[in-house]
């Protein structure tokens, strides 16, 4: 235990001073983004409507989370793939879980700062009455989790080239097509049927809750199935790095 422990402090620290530069451009995106969404979109629509405003409220922290971990972290990924990082990693005498680990914290520190500025300024903005519930910390953590998990899970079993394109798709999916920002009901009917396999609107929903407390209670399902996509990602991510070449 003591060993892997050990590792995992050496690896955050390793990953920290290998990105230390790109680290803080990562996180200005990042909290521009959030801003972006809570204060631009708003220009879009005539009139905002306390439903609307909760939903570009509470959307604009997932989206935050969702372009750390589902698009920054793989393209990181893939450029470590290219640089010989990758594979250099794959050859320190540590835990293939460490290693792991030490990514994910990187990222979810990362994302932090942009969530809590996104609702802030979106109390400011709206004036909104949040009721945040306790689960708020397991909601962001599980959102984050299953987002960098995916995200990882792309990067290291694709080729750098096709990580790249999926993720700019996948972005733009969740900024334009996903129930995240609105409600699901605005979407065609098979859209919604897709969505609900994708973890999108569940990462939503999810954060939504936990920062309202609607009256008839906060939902399991987004968690049960954020819970699996995060599994998934996680055995397919170790599956990769304890492959033999």
């Amino acid at each position: 235990m003591w060993h892997w422990f050990r590792s995992y402090l050496l690896l955050v620290r390793w990953t920290a001073l290998r990105l230390r530069f790109v680290l803080p451009l990562v996180l200005v995106v990042q909290m521009f983004l959030a801003v972006g969404i809570v204060v631009g979109f708003a220009y879009l629509m005539p009139t905002i409507d306390p439903t609307t405003a909760l939903y570009l409220s509470t959307g604009a922290p997932t989206l935050g989370l969702i372009t750390i971990g589902m698009v920054m972290a793989p393209q990181m990924v893939a450029q470590s793939k290219t640089e010989g990082t990758f594979g250099y990693n794959r050859t320190l005498p540590v835990p293939r879980t460490a290693v792991l680990a030490a990514d994910l914290s990187t990222w979810l520190v990362t994302g932090a700062p942009g969530l809590l500025l996104g609702v802030v300024t979106a109390v400011l903005r709206y004036d909104l009455d949040l009721r945040v519930n306790v689960l708020v910390a397991p909601a962001v953590l599980l959102v984050a989790l299953c987002a960098t998990t995916a995200g990882f899970a792309l990067a290291y079993a694709t080729p750098p080239a096709v990580t790249g394109v999926s993720t700019q798709a996948l972005v733009f999916i969740a900024l334009m097509f996903s129930p995240i920002n609105f409600p699901a009901e605005r979407l065609p009917g098979w859209l919604q049927a897709v969505h609900q396999v994708l973890p999108f609107q569940y990462m939503a929903q999810a954060i939504r809750e936990s920062l309202t407390s609607p009256a008839d209670g906060i939902a399991a399902a987004p968690y049960a199935v954020l819970g699996v996509w995060s599994l998934a990602g996680l055995v397919i991510t170790l599956r990769v790095m304890t492959r033999r070449e």
